[in-house]
C-alpha cells in the first residue's frame, strides 16, 4: 500500500500510535524535558529573535503542519502567513520603555460599500412616535403613596389638635356656665325685689366681677374675634367682642347708677361660643383621625344626567387633597351669619346713637348694649357646629368624610344613587345551602349549564356556582344567545336550552314544577323546558347593606336605582331581605341597568365624599347626612335670624319711645332663652340619619 492509500484510510480501519503519528509528520522522537525553562527577556531595545522550530520540545506538537497535511488531503488552497507587525510589551519583565509604544496587531475586518438594497438589522423610521410602557398598577405603592399624604397632612393635623387638646375648652365651658346660672339667680332674684336697697350696689359689683371673669374664660374667643376684624372677616365672635366692650362700658355706668347689668345674657353667649369651638376641635380631630387611619380612600362624585334627567352619584378614587382643600370652606349659612351680624352691629350702633342723642350717654350705651345681645340669640353660636358634630360621631364610626360644605349641597339636590350587587350583597354573604336534581339529567351536567349560563351572567351568584363546579371537577361550557328576562336568563348551551331564574320566572316561563320545590330563596334551572335542579341559597344580613338600604328609602327626593343584573334582586326579595319600601327603588329594564352600571364618572368632576370602608352604608350616610346637615343650618340660621331680626326691631322701637325700662338684664335674658328652644331642637335634626 502506498503513501497516498494510508492518508485516505479511515481511523477506524487502523490504530495509530502516538510515535506513528510524529513520524507521519517527520517530527523525531520525543526528548526529556529541559531542567530550565527556556525564558528570553527583553531589554527594551532590541525585539527578541523568534524562538526556532528547533528550540521547542520535541514532544510538542506542530499544529501548522497538522493543518497543513489537513489541507492537502482535503485540497484546500493554503493560506498566506501573517507576519506581527509589533511585539507585544512586557513592562513586569523591567528594561526601558521604547521610544514608540508597540503597537498590537488588530485585524481589520473589510466593510462594503454603501448600496440602496442594504438595511440595517434594526431599522426604526424617523419620526415616528414611540409609545412609553404602560405604568403597571401596583397596590403597595399606592398605599405607599397614601399613607405618605396622610402622614404629611391629616395626621400631623390631628396630632397637633390633639395637642392642644378639649380638656381647657371644656373647663372654661363649664366654668362660663356656672357663671352663667349664677348670674341668671341674681338677676332673677332683683327682678323679684329680693334684693334689699343696701346690698344693690354690692351686686352690681359682683356682677361686673363676673362679666369679666366670663370674658377672661373665653379670652381665645374674643382674640379670635379681634383676629377676623384684622383680617377683613365680620363674624360672631367679633360681634362677640363688641358686645364685651358695650357691657363693660354699660356695667361701669351701672355702677354709679346701681343699675344690674347685663352679665347674664353675655355669660351665656360666652359659654355658647366656647362650646361651638369645642364641638368645631372635636370635629375636626374626628375627621383627621378618620383620614390616618385609612388604609383605602374611595371617593363619591356626581355625575349629571344619570338617570331619567337626574343626577347620580358614582364611586371612583379618591385624594387626599380632595378632603384637605375644601373642609375650612366656609359654608354658605356661615357666611350669610357673618353678614347678619355686621349688619346688626350697625344698625344697634343707629340705635345707640338715637337714644343717647334723645335721653342721654348712658341710655344710648344702654340700648347698645342691650341691642347687640338681643340681635343674637346664645343658641346662633351652635346652629352650625353642633349639627356637625352630632353627624361627625355617625360618619367617623363608618369611615366617611364629606368634602366641605361644597359637597353638602352636591349631595343635597334630587339625585339618584345607583345601587350595584355588592352594595346589597357584599362578596362572602351569599353560601350554597343546597342542592336537588331531578329529571334523568347527569347531575354534573346540570351543575355545568347552570355555571355556564349564571357565570356568563355575572352577579353575586357567579363565584358560587364557579366553585361548585370546581368541587366537582365539572366541565367548563360557554353559553350563547344569553337573554334576560325579569327574574331569570336563558340562553343555549350546545342543542340545549337552558333557563335558570326564581320560581314565579319558571312558572311564567311555563316549566312544569314538582312538588316539594318551592323554595323561597333558590335558584331553579331548566334543560330543555324540564326542571333539572334547585340550588338552595342563604344570603347572611348585612348591617351596613341594610342600615345603608334603609336610610337611602327614607328621604324624598334621593331614588336608590338597581344597576346589577343579578336576577336574584327582585322586589320580593329586597322587600322580605332588607324590610324596605320597595316603590321608593327603581328598577330599570336589563339593558339600561347594563348601560348605567358601565357609566364612568368624568375625571375632573371634584370628590364630594371620601370613604375609607366598603359597604353600602359610608356612601349613604355621606348623601343623607348632607342632606340633613343642609337642612339642619339652612333652618337654624334662618330661625336665629328671626329672632335676632325680632330683637332689633323691639331695640329700635325702644330707642325711640324711650322706654328704656324693657331693656332690663332679667328680660333681655329671658328673650334669649325663648329662642334657645327651637334652636337647639334644630341642631338636633343630624342625630336622626
Amino acid at each position: 500500500m502506498d503513501e497516498q492509500e494510508k492518508n485516505l484510510r479511515s481511523p477506524q480501519d487502523e490504530e495509530f500510535s502516538l510515535e506513528d503519528i510524529l513520524k507521519e509528520f517527520g517530527t523525531s522522537a520525543p526528548a526529556p524535558a529541559p531542567e530550565e525553562p527556556d525564558v528570553q527577556i527583553w531589554d527594551g531595545k532590541t525585539p527578541p529573535a523568534p524562538r526556532p522550530a528547533s528550540t521547542l520540545p520535541s514532544d510538542t506538537v506542530r499544529l501548522d503542519e497538522v493543518t497543513k497535511a489537513v489541507r492537502q488531503l482535503t485540497g484546500e488552497p493554503e493560506e498566506p502567513q501573517s507576519v506581527p507587525d509589533a511585539t507585544v510589551r512586557f513592562d513586569a519583565l523591567g528594561g526601558d520603555t521604547p521610544e514608540e509604544p508597540p503597537r498590537i496587531p488588530v485585524h481589520e475586518e473589510t466593510v462594503e460599500p454603501y448600496s440602496e438594497q442594504w438595511e440595517p438589522e434594526y431599522e426604526q423610521p424617523i419620526g415616528d412616535y414611540v409609545p412609553p410602557e404602560p405604568i403597571v398598577f401596583r397596590p403597595k405603592s399606592r398605599l405607599h403613596e397614601l399613607k405618605r399624604k396622610l402622614v404629611e397632612g391629616p395626621e400631623r393635623r390631628y396630632y397637633e389638635l390633639a395637642e392642644q387638646g378639649l380638656g381647657k375648652l371644656q373647663t372654661a365651658v363649664f366654668l362660663n356656665l356656672l357663671i352663667s346660672l349664677l348670674a341668671a339667680g341674681s338677676t332673677a332674684m332683683y327682678a323679684l325685689g329680693m334684693v334689699q336697697t343696701g346690698r344693690l350696689r354690692l351686686m352690681v359689683f359682683v356682677q361686673f366681677l363676673a362679666l369679666m371673669l366670663s370674658a377672661l374664660l373665653g379670652s381665645y374667643q374674643l382674640m379670635e374675634g379681634f383676629s377676623d376684624l384684622i383680617h377683613r372677616r365680620f363674624t360672631l365672635n367679633t360681634l362677640l367682642m363688641f358686645s364685651f366692650a358695650a357691657c363693660c362700658a354699660d356695667a361701669i355706668l351701672c355702677l354709679g347708677q346701681v343699675r344690674i347689668p347685663c352679665c347674664a345674657a353675655f355669660s351665656l353667649n360666652m359659654t355658647m361660643s366656647l362650646w361651638s369651638a369645642c364641638q368645631k376641635r372635636r370635629t375636626e380631630m374626628a375627621q383627621m383621625d378618620t383620614m390616618r387611619k385609612a388604609i383605602r380612600l374611595d371617593s363619591l362624585v356626581g355625575s349629571p344626567d344619570y338617570y331619567e334627567g337626574r343626577p347620580g352619584f358614582l364611586r371612583s378614587e379618591g385624594q387626599v387633597e380632595d378632603f384637605m382643600d375644601t373642609y375650612r370652606a366656609p359654608s354658605g349659612p356661615e357666611k350669610t351669619l357673618s353678614v347678619y351680624a355686621l349688619t346688626a352691629l350697625f344698625v344697634n350702633l343707629a340705635a345707640g346713637i338715637v337714644a343717647g342723642v334723645r335721653f342721654s350717654l348712658p341710655v344710648g350705651v344702654q340700648v347698645f348694649s342691650a341691642g347687640l345681645l338681643l340681635a343674637v340669640p346664645a343658641t346662633t353660636f351652635i346652629t352650625l357646629s353642633r349639627p356637625m358634630a352630632l353627624l361627625e360621631r355617625r360618619l367617623h364610626k363608618i369611615g366617611t368624610i364629606i368634602c366641605g360644605w361644597q359637597g353638602v349641597l352636591a349631595m343635597s339636590q334630587a339625585a339618584v344613587f345607583p345601587l350595584t350587587d355588592t352594595d346589597l350583597i357584599p362578596p362572602g354573604s351569599a353560601k350554597m345551602n343546597g342542592v336537588k336534581f331531578f329529571g334523568d339529567r347527569d347531575p354534573d351536567q346540570v351543575v355545568a349549564y347552570a355555571a355556564a349560563l349564571i357565570t356568563a351572567d355575572g352577579g353575586s351568584m357567579a363565584p358560587l356556582f364557579s366553585q361548585l363546579l370546581e368541587s366537582r371537577s365539572g366541565y367548563h361550557y360557554d353559553a350563547d344567545n344569553l337573554r334576560g328576562y325579569p327574574g331569570g336568563i336563558g340562553g343555549e348551551i350546545g342543542d340545549d336550552a337552558v333557563l335558570a331564574g326564581t320560581l314565579s320566572f319558571m312558572q311564567s316561563m311555563g316549566v312544569d314544577m314538582p312538588e316539594g320545590t318551592r323554595v323561597n330563596q333558590a335558584v331553579y334551572v331548566a334543560i330543555d323546558g324540564r326542571l333539572s335542579g334547585v340550588f338552595a341559597i342563604t344570603y347572611a344580613k348585612q348591617k351596613s347593606s341594610t342600615t345603608g338600604l334603609t336610610t337611602l328609602c327614607a328621604y324624598r327626593g334621593l331614588t336608590p336605582v338597581l344597576t346589577t343584573g343579578d336576577f336574584m334582586l327582585t322586589e320580593s326579595f329586597l322587600r322580605s331581605k332588607f324590610g324596605v319600601n320597595v316603590k321608593r327603588i327603581a328598577f330599570p329594564p336589563r339593558d339600561v341597568r347594563a348601560e348605567l352600571s358601565a357609566r364612568e364618572p368624568a375625571e375632573d368632576a371634584p370628590a364630594l365624599a371620601l370613604l375609607t370602608k366598603e359597604g353600602l352604608a359610608g356612601a349613604a350616610y355621606a348623601v343623607t347626612g348632607s342632606r340633613a346637615l343642609r337642612s339642619a343650618s339652612v333652618t337654624g340660621a334662618a330661625i336665629h335670624m328671626l329672632g335676632g331680626i325680632l330683637g332689633l326691631l323691639i331695640t329700635l322701637a325702644l330707642a325711640i319711645s324711650g322706654g328704656t325700662a324693657l331693656l332690663s338684664p332679667a328680660n333681655i335674658l329671658l328673650y334669649e332663652l325663648i329662642w334657645m328652644i327651637p334652636g337647639l331642637l334644630v341642631t338636633e335634626w343630624t342625630r336622626s340619619v
